[in-house]
């Protein structure tokens, strides 16, 4: 079938080695003109990374500059201010590890480097154990999210206003942010509770997100809403020893020894089948805990034909991820972009922000939802977080008692909320007139959801032609396994990740269960697509729908380990060795073959004699010295003092009128000439924004605006909120050092 992708007649000039050539693939994906200036070497990963690409022989040449609307290059390859005479809406992406200009821009990187430096291995493993490097390239990969969504966002407020950008990108930053970012937003398992705060240590065994053995394989449960504990209730048969209003705590749960044992054996005589279509049917999130090649071989992938075979110039024929998103429905896999597209035409907007002047309405839940809906918050669009009082965000859940925390804070800067029921009808004809206002619409509920509420696609579509719907699911809107209840611990035990993060002499060791991901780089191509049809709307005029599935999400992510037919392999060249100090750890990835100047440098030590004598950071540095990546391992509260963020100012430190303790978060993708940091407006109180809202977006008579409260669909902050602010404010003021009015 014909799909006009997004980006059809952008024209994208890719001089990117190594690991982060996937940035440019996922705009070929969307349609764009991707002309690779680099030689192709055949091998698993070059192919997966640069599917759907036009490689040409021989330098980039000087009409090929003058026609592109982005360059994705190496520091310093070409001179921006030269290309900018000519092509003023140019956007010139300069990628490396660790960005230019500062005392880390000469360092080697590989994954293992990425993890240790953003925070996420210190995470991973199992305490007393050595801290467990993920398998794959997971910090790469959601760094080349990142990249994309950086570069494409430019671009569209370059087409907007016809001023292009320069844009220094550095790997570690996107790690740091769209992997597991340890000052962003990190779900409701933490009670909002910032990660820095928790054990130094990595986590116990078995602890979150728990798995049990069944007749057949294990299967993994993630109660999180008080709703779904009442459903795994019901489901054991309302055994009264767990009758207590303290067991609708996550807490008391996961530290419940009786509860455990009474879940272990509820599970232990049924089939993993079974449990799933019967955890369903009582609403209680669960998944078979399954193998790479199980879920590359299911019904669902099949379904939704998240794999596509291509055809290479030799004559081999290999399976492919066919794209990380669908586009109104049709794929958007790797097959190239058709070359007799029209160039884009550029406007003359005046912009600080690529989305300034746009309306969001925001109906994501807990980390996906939060980080697309930020994105496009911080890049200057009007963002309504659109809440229920009756459905709370999960990540409201908090140990302060109105629903606000730091890791909030952080995920929801720079946005509006507005309390809206959506079930009564007289709310959803008011949702239905703010979509006749509104640019963009995010959402990452369970598929079906909107279409339940009488709010689908094909409706607000009809409201509104040229509104851009942006959805995120765990398996995808389409397929069997669509409606299954989804968080990113059961996608990542329906795709294999799971069984593949474990030590590799503990068979049950299972360490993926702090780490939170895809969700943060789920947000990140939810955005993405977003953006691509925000662009396809300058050209046609017409709306669309982009939808992501986290599932298929990992599965493009471990791309070449597809094609090799085998699941990724824990055993790499990557290594952690103790370091001098409590609990220290360097990590460093070894060369290929032969290493005289190691050799020389341990003198006859082994490695991990020659470690344990330095701190991890002296370690890495005379590592990095011989040329070998390398890196100490750093924790989530090492990072604001580790000198490449002061060097970067990767960090920002707000105070929220309603937290105790200033809020710590990133301040920018990347570093940009032309784009200046996110302002940085509070995040919202539940409907904190709720009549100021309705005024600027459709205005309503006070009577009638009164009237919707009276009756519960307009739900404002109540009052009794505001009292319970003001009391806990009080009492905190002395410990957090702030004045009490």
């Amino acid at each position: 079938m014909s799909v006009d992708r997004p980006l059809a007649g952008l024209r994208v000039v890719d001089l990117v080695e190594g690991p982060l050539a996937p940035i440019t693939r996922y705009l070929a994906e969307l349609g764009a003109r991707v002309d690779r200036h680099v030689p192709a070497t055949g091998d698993a990963a070059d192919i997966a990374a640069n599917a759907g690409k036009t490689f040409r022989a021989g330098p980039v040449d000087r009409d090929a500059l003058a026609g592109a609307d982005i360059i994705v290059a190496p520091p310093a390859a070409f001179d921006y201010d030269a290309l900018a005479v000519a092509n003023p809406a140019l956007v010139l992406m300069e990628v490396s590890p660790f960005g230019t200009g500062n005392s880390f821009s000469d360092w080697r990187a590989s994954d293992a480097v990425l993890h240790a430096l953003s925070g996420s291995l210190s995470r991973s493993g199992i305490r007393g154990r050595a801290p467990l490097l993920p398998p794959g390239e997971l910090a790469w990969q959601c760094a080349a999210a990142q990249g994309a969504y950086v570069v494409l966002a430019s671009c569209f407020k370059a087409l907007r206003s016809g001023v292009g950008d320069c844009i220094d990108f550095s790997a570690l930053d996107g790690a740091m942010q769209a992997l597991d970012p340890g000052y962003g937003i990190n779900g409701s398992a933490t009670m909002g509770r910032p990660v820095h705060l928790l054990s130094r240590d990595r986590p116990a065994k078995g602890t979150q997100y728990p798995i049990f053995p069944c007749v057949d394989g294990q299967v993994r449960i993630c109660l999180l809403a008080p709703r779904q504990w009442q459903g795994m209730f019901r489901w054991m048969g309302e055994p009264a020893a767990f009758d207590g209003p303290e067991f609708a705590k996550i807490s008391t749960r996961q530290q419940s020894v009786e509860l455990q044992a009474a879940l272990a054996a509820f599970f232990a005589p049924r089939e993993r089948a079974a449990l799933e279509a019967e955890g369903q049917a009582h609403g209680v999130p669960i998944t078979a805990l399954l193998s790479f090649e199980e879920f590359a071989a299911s019904e669902q992938v099949a379904t939704r034909g998240a794999l596509t075979e291509v055809a290479l110039a030799d004559g081999r024929r290999l399976r492919l991820p066919n794209g990380v998103l669908t586009i109104d429905g049709a794929r958007m896999g790797p097959v190239g972009a058709a070359g007799d597209t029209p160039a884009l035409v550029v406007g003359d907007e005046v912009l600080d922000r690529p989305f300034e002047g746009l309306k969001v309405l925001d109906l994501g839940v807990i980390v996906v939802g939060a980080e697309a809906g930020r994105m496009f918050a911080d890049g200057g669009a009007d963002v309504v977080k659109v809440e229920s009082a009756a459905f709370p965000d999960g990540s409201r859940q908090s140990y302060l008692p109105y629903g606000l925390s730091a890791s909030f804070a952080a995920g929801h800067r720079n946005k509006r909320s507005l309390g809206l029921d959506l079930r009564q009808e007289e709310g959803r004809a008011l949702f239905l007139d703010l979509v006749r206002q509104a640019d963009v619409l995010l959402s990452n509920f369970k598929p079906g959801t909107l279409d339940a509420l009488g709010l689908g696609a094909d409706v607000l579509a009809a409201a509104n032609p040229r509104l851009v719907m942006a959805d995120s699911s765990a398996f995808g809107p389409t397929g069997p396994w669509a409606k299954r209840l989804g968080y990113g611990p059961l996608v990542r035990a329906a795709t294999g990740l799971t069984g593949m993060w474990r030590y590799l002499d503990d068979a049950n060791s299972y360490s993926d269960a702090v780490t939170v991901y895809p969700d943060h780089v789920a947000g990140r191509i939810s955005a993405l697509g977003a953006t691509a049809l925000l662009i396809r709307r300058l050209r046609t005029g017409r709306g669309g729908t982009a939808s992501v599935s986290q599932a298929e999400v990992m599965l493009g992510q471990f791309a070449e380990s597809l094609m090799a037919n085998e699941a990724p392999q824990l055993v790499s060249r990557s290594l952690a060795v103790r370091a001098f100090g409590d609990d220290e750890w360097c990590v460093l990835t070894l060369p290929d073959g032969p290493s005289p100047r190691l050799d020389a440098l341990l003198s006859g030590s082994s490695i991990e004699e020659w470690a344990g004598k330095r701190s991890p950071m002296d370690a890495a540095r005379a590592l990095q010295a011989i040329g070998i990546a390398a890196a100490p391992m750093l924790r989530v509260a090492d990072l604001p003092d580790f000198p490449y963020c002061n060097e970067r100012a990767s960090f920002r430190v707000d105070r929220h009128p309603y937290l105790p303790e200033p809020v710590l978060s990133e301040r920018n993708a990347a570093q940009y000439r032309n784009l200046p940091a996110p302002l940085g407006d509070p995040a919202p109180l539940a409907g904190e924004h709720t009549t100021e809202v309705i005024d600027t977006w459709i205005p309503l008579s006070s009577q009638k605006a009164r009237t919707l409260e009276d009756i519960g669909i307009l739900q404002p902050t109540t009052s009794a909120t505001c009292s319970t602010i003001e009391t806990f404010l009080k009492e905190n003021a002395a410990s957090a050092g702030r004045p009490t009015s």
